[in-house]
C-alpha cells in the first residue's frame, strides 16, 4: 500500500543515482582540470662524456648515474637508436662496439619492437672523442662497458620521484577530499532510514503505544514507515482484543458464582462452608485476573524514577512487617518508567522470595546502559524443567493447587509484562548451594 501523498516524492534509487552521478562529475571534472594543469613530463638529457666520466671515475659527482660492476651483460635487441648510441660511446672510450653495450626501457604496456639490420642504413661514427662526448643521450638508459680484465662496468640514471609525480599525488588527495562530501551524503542517506526503523523497533520494544513513525522521505521509505505503523496498531489491536475477551471472561464469571452463593443457602451447612470457601477462591482468581489484564493493558504513564528509593520502599515495608529482606547498599540509579508498574515489579519479586523462602536479598546496580536488580532468596528454587515455564500465566510451580501455598499463577507474569513493556527483561536461575535469584533488567 503505497501512503497518500507519496507519488509527488522522487524514488530513493533515482536519488542515490543522481548523487552517484554527480560524483563521477566531480570526479571527471578534477580529472579534466588535472589534464590541463600538469605539465607535460620532460625526459632528462644526459652527454656521452657524462656516461664515460662515470664510468672512468666508478662513480658520477653529478649524483644523477648509477655506477656498478657486474660479470655479465646480456647482449640487447638492435634498433637504430641502441647503434648510433654505441659507436658514439665506444669512440669517447676509444675502444670497439663489441665492448659496449647500450639498451633502452621498453615503454609500459608496449612490446619490444625489432629490426631487420638491412633495413637500416648504418650510422656513422663521430668524427672525433671529442665530438663523440657531446652526442645526447634522452630519457632513461642502460650503457655497460667491458673492462681488459672481463668484467662489465654498468650505467643508468637513477630513478628519483619526480615533481610532476608529487603534484598529481596532490591533486588525488585535492579530489578525494572534494569527493567526500558528496560520499557523506550518500551513506548518510542509506543509514538515516535504517537508524529510523531501528529506533522504531526499539522503542515499540520498550512501548507498544509508542507513536507511530512519520510518513517522510523518499516514495520507498514513506511505504515501508506506511507498513510498519500498520503492523504496530494491528500488534496494539491483536493484544487488545485478546485482553478484551480475557477480561469479559473474566468479569462475567462474577456472575454465576454470585448466583451459585445464593443457591447454597438452603444447603446443609458442611457443603455450604466447603462450595463457599471454593466460591472464594474463584472470586480472589477472577479478581486477579481482572488486575493482571489492567495492568498489562492500560497505556503507563512514564517519568524520571530512582529506582533505588522505590526498592528502598518496598523493602522497609515488609522489614517492618518483620520479614527478612535487606537491600545492598549503593548509588541511585534514575530510569524512565511507570511507576506503579514497577512498585508492582518490585513487590511481586520481593514477596515471592519471603513467601517461599523466608527472607530476601535485594541489590541494584547500572551495568552496561542498563538497571539491574537482584533479587536472591535460599529457600527450595524452582525444578529445572519449570524455569522456562513459571512466567506462563495461571502456571503453578506448586503442585497442589492451595493458593495459600502455591498462590495463583500470575505474579511472575504479570513482572514480566511490565519489564518488557519498559523494554527489559525478567530471567528466574537457581543459586549454587540452594536458593533462587530473579534478575530484572531495565534499560536506563
Amino acid at each position: 500500500m503505497i501512503p497518500a501523498g507519496s507519488a509527488a516524492r522522487s524514488p530513493l534509487f533515482l536519488r542515490i543515482f543522481l548523487l552517484m552521478l554527480v560524483c563521477v562529475a566531480v570526479v571527471q571534472l578534477m580529472n579534466l582540470t588535472l589534464l590541463i594543469a600538469v605539465q607535460t613530463p620532460s625526459a632528462k638529457l644526459y652527454t656521452i662524456g657524462q656516461i664515460v666520466h662515470a664510468i672512468g671515475q666508478g662513480a658520477d659527482p653529478t649524483g644523477e648515474l648509477e655506477v656498478e660492476r657486474v660479470p655479465e651483460v646480456q647482449p640487447a635487441l638492435w634498433n637504430p637508436r641502441s647503434e648510433r648510441i654505441e659507436l658514439a660511446l665506444a669512440t669517447a672510450l676509444g675502444t670497439g662496439t663489441d665492448s659496449v653495450r647500450i639498451s633502452f626501457p621498453t615503454p609500459f604496456l608496449q612490446r619490444e619492437r625489432t629490426y631487420e639490420r638491412s633495413a637500416v642504413p648504418r650510422p656513422r661514427a663521430p668524427a672525433s672523442a671529442a665530438a663523440a662526448r657531446e652526442v645526447i643521450v634522452i630519457g632513461g638508459f642502460v650503457a655497460s662497458w667491458r673492462r681488459p680484465d672481463g668484467q662489465w662496468v654498468r650505467v643508468e640514471p637513477i630513478e628519483g620521484f619526480e615533481p610532476w609525480r608529487w603534484f598529481v599525488l596532490a591533486w588525488l588527495f585535492v579530489s578525494a577530499v572534494a569527493v567526500a562530501p558528496f560520499a557523506w551524503a550518500l551513506a548518510h542517506r542509506f543509514a538515516k532510514p535504517i537508524r529510523a526503523f531501528a529506533a522504531a523497533a526499539e522503542r515499540l520494544g520498550r512501548d507498544p503505544r509508542a507513536p507511530p513513525l512519520e510518513l517522510e522521505g523518499p516514495g520507498e521509505i514513506a511505504e515501508a514507515a506506511a507498513a510498519f505503523n500498520t503492523m504496530q496498531s494491528r500488534l496494539n489491536r491483536y493484544v487488545d482484543d485478546r485482553t478484551t475477551v480475557m477480561s469479559a471472561v473474566a468479569h462475567d464469571l462474577r456472575t454465576p458464582l454470585m448466583r451459585l452463593g445464593l443457591r447454597l443457602e438452603a444447603a446443609p451447612d458442611d457443603l455450604r462452608r466447603a462450595c463457599e470457601a471454593d466460591i472464594r477462591d474463584m472470586q480472589g482468581l477472577v479478581s486477579t485476573a481482572l488486575a493482571y489484564v489492567r495492568e498489562t493493558s492500560q497505556p503507563p504513564v512514564r517519568r524520571p524514577l530512582d529506582l533505588r528509593s522505590l526498592a528502598e520502599t518496598v523493602v522497609d515495608d515488609l522489614a517492618d512487617r518483620g520479614e527478612a529482606v535487606t537491600l545492598a547498599p549503593g548509588e541511585p540509579v534514575v530510569l524512565n518508567a511507570n511507576p506503579a508498574g514497577i512498585k508492582a515489579m518490585v513487590t511481586n519479586l520481593v514477596t515471592n522470595a519471603v513467601k517461599y523462602a523466608g527472607g530476601a536479598e535485594v541489590s541494584l546496580a547500572p551495568v552496561d546502559d542498563h538497571a539491574v536488580l537482584e533479587v536472591r532468596d535460599r529457600g527450595p528454587g524452582i525444578p529445572a524443567e519449570d524455569l522456562d515455564h513459571v512466567f506462563e500465566p495461571f502456571f503453578r510451580g506448586e503442585r497442589s493447587r492451595n493458593r495459600d501455598t502455591g498462590g495463583v499463577g500470575l505474579g511472575l507474569p504479570s513482572a514480566r509484562a511490565v519489564a518488557r513493556a519498559h523494554g527489559g527483561e525478567v530471567d528466574l536461575a537457581n543459586r549454587a548451594g540452594g536458593g533462587l535469584v530473579a534478575t530484572v533488567r531495565l534499560p536506563i
